[in-house]
């Protein structure tokens, strides 16, 4: 979502703060902006629609002076993507910079219009700097402007404020969306997260909900929701994990693909040793009645498989839920079971919010994040990292194997403490996980092939991909990434939802991807596919080579991974394909790879 940088540094600001928008890119953004505030105490702003090299560009021509600033990449909600909608937003003597969505601006906006205080734009953010101005007009304080300001917003936001004639002063509040405190050597600094201030510091303190920060270059004073003065943790963070490089790779997600092995082998080696599973204390499956799995997006696909993984190795129910419906249609709870959230970022504002709403309603909630300083890590009462490394393209591809990699682990843990599977069983099915890397490093292998075949894809309007079993969310997932790279149309299903109606869909111009590993559902698989081939469906087949070799004839195009026995773990190996395919279709298109459009990596507003 949108990205924050704040700073009271002690040279020049712009070209910093258009350096750290850079490292906040890959949360999506269509429009960008600073201000600064020069040496004789001037507030002024610079803004432009696109990519932040129009940005640049506009310095360039009409440079700002100063050493305090703000800056902001913006990812439009209310209001287009237009310059007069950009941030930083300035009314009077405060600028503001904000990530999430104010509900009641309409009322606010009104209540200001009535005072001679008109909008310049259609954004909800602008009513934020209006209240403070206002405030600040009755001869209020900044800090005291935005703290009655911030008492009257509801939503979620992240703030940044920065005030005319005030260059050694930066306010910050948070209330939903994340927000991080940099400390520096006389110099502070707020931004989105911790890459955005990595270039800059390794110290960090995350603010809480509620929380006012009042920055000047000699520190912070952080005010709590209730008002009283708080102590937050200044954690030190690596600098090194949060670096933001392509390593010779076209695209981040050429990258993030690649890097697939070394990362799901680290967060493997994490929680196993030798057959042995090493978790936090409190996590005796043995004791959850059923389990709640609840996630957006790509995370929602994993949650997806491991439910198949849950229930058949470990005989445990799960209830699965996309987060943005989960609170709304109020399920029943069972104050025995447990809750698994899971989320790249750890600030999806989604399932962050279901997260709450578990809280005190079941027995134990548990966070996967890749992320171990995010709301949701912090809130949960054990957060698992999934140890992924910092992912910069928007469509999740590493992000999604670890997390199946984490689900998996506890699958067999479940299993194990719920009496299902003895040592032999779990140090079986240990082995079968832990030759993963080495399979999808293999597979990695048809990068070419795969390109070959995006080029026939490139050519659709709509593409369809079956999968049966737990590869049915690789399906979903396929058609997920296909859509989000390339702007093609595509829907997963599962095989055997063909018949009831997609089948309709089938011509010679609709290409059919099938996933049909050689497990038990194999044949049947099969069976759907010469169903779409019997229809001149163009289908390519994804198996390993015996399957290829037994089902392939008549197909447009096949890929053969490695064989992997049936293990039950293949949708990790069999997401590897999905990953290529799409990011080749993008790349024979010519769309944004990295930045989809429209598309957030972090969506932290509902």
């Amino acid at each position: 979502m949108c990205g924050i940088i704040g700073i009271l540094g002690n040279h020049e600001v712009s070209p910093q703060l258009v350096e750290a928008l850079k490292r906040l890119e890959y949360r999506g953004y269509d429009s960008a902006g600073v201000a600064s505030i020069d040496a004789q105490g001037r507030l002024d702003r610079r803004r432009a629609v696109g990519k932040l090299v129009n940005l640049s560009d506009k310095l360039v021509h009409q440079p700002l002076a100063g050493h305090a600033g703000i800056g902001h990449t913006r990812w439009a909600t209310h209001g287009a993507a237009t310059e007069n909608n950009a941030h930083p937003h300035l009314r009077g003597p405060v600028a503001v910079v904000h990530n999430g969505i104010i509900e009641n601006f309409r009322e606010l906006r009104g209540e200001m219009v009535a005072t001679g205080l008109n909008p310049e734009s259609d954004t909800d953010t602008e009513v934020v700097a209006m209240l403070v101005a206002h405030y600040m007009a009755q001869g209020m304080s900044p800090a005291e402007s935005v703290r009655t300001t911030v008492a009257r917003l509801h939503g979620a936001f992240a703030l940044g404020f920065l005030f005319d004639g005030q260059p050694d002063l930066l306010i910050a509040a948070r209330k939903g969306s994340p927000l991080a405190v940099g400390h520096g050597e006389g110099e502070m600094f707020i931004g989105s997260d911790a890459i955005a201030l990595a270039p800059f510091t390794d110290r960090i303190t995350y603010l809480e909900d509620g929380d006012i920060a009042v920055l000047t270059r000699a520190g912070a004073q952080i005010i709590d929701a209730a008002g009283r003065p708080a102590l937050r943790e200044v954690a030190t963070i690596d600098a090194g994990s949060a670096a933001i490089d392509k390593a010779g790779h076209r695209h981040f997600m050429a990258k993030e693909i690649a890097e697939q092995p070394v990362v799901l082998g680290d967060a493997l080696n994490h929680y196993l040793q030798d057959d042995r599973i090493i978790l936090p204390e409190g996590l005796d499956f043995s004791q959850a009645s059923r389990l709640t799995l609840v996630a957006c997006g790509t995370a929602f696909y994993a949650a997806h498989v491991a439910k198949y993984w849950f229930e058949r190795l470990a005989g445990l129910p799960c209830d699965l839920d996309i987060a943005s419906e989960f609170r709304y249609r109020e399920p029943p709870l069972d104050p025995s079971g447990w809750a698994l959230c899971v989320s790249q970022s750890g600030e999806t504002a989604d399932t962050l919010a279901a997260l709450h709403h578990l809280r005190g309603k079941v027995a134990r909630t548990i966070g996967v994040v890749n992320v171990g300083t995010s709301a949701i890590a912090r809130d949960a009462d054990i957060a698992l990292p999934t140890l992924a490394g910092v992912e910069v393209g928007v469509a999740s591809s590493k992000a999604f194997t670890c997390q199946l990699a984490v689900l998996a682990v506890l699958a067999i843990k479940a299993a194990h403490d719920r009496g299902r599977i003895d040592d032999a069983g779990r140090a079986r099915l240990i082995a079968e996980l832990r030759a993963m890397p080495g399979l999808v490093n293999q597979a990695l292998g048809l990068a070419d092939e795969c390109q070959r075949l995006a080029a026939w894809l490139a050519e659709a309007q709509d593409v369809l991909y079956l999968g049966r079993g737990p590869l049915y969310p690789v399906a979903l997932e396929g058609a997920l990434k296909l859509k989000e790279l390339s702007y093609i149309h595509a829907e997963g299903y599962a095989s055997g939802e063909l018949k009831h109606g997609p089948i309709a869909l089938i011509d010679r111009n609709v290409p059919v991807v099938v996933l049909a590993p050689r497990d038990e559902l194999f044949d049947k698989t099969v069976s759907n596919m010469q169903e779409v081939m019997a229809r001149h469906g163009q289908v390519l087949l994804i198996s390993d080579a015996e399957g290829v070799r037994q089902a392939g004839e008549g197909c447009h195009g096949t890929l053969a991974l490695p064989a992997a026995s049936g293990s039950i773990f293949l949708p990790i190996l069999y997401a590897v394909p999905m990953q290529y395919l799409a990011y080749y279709t993008a790349v024979a298109k010519g769309t944004d790879v990295d930045q989809p459009r429209n598309l957030a990596k972090s969506v932290t507003v509902e």
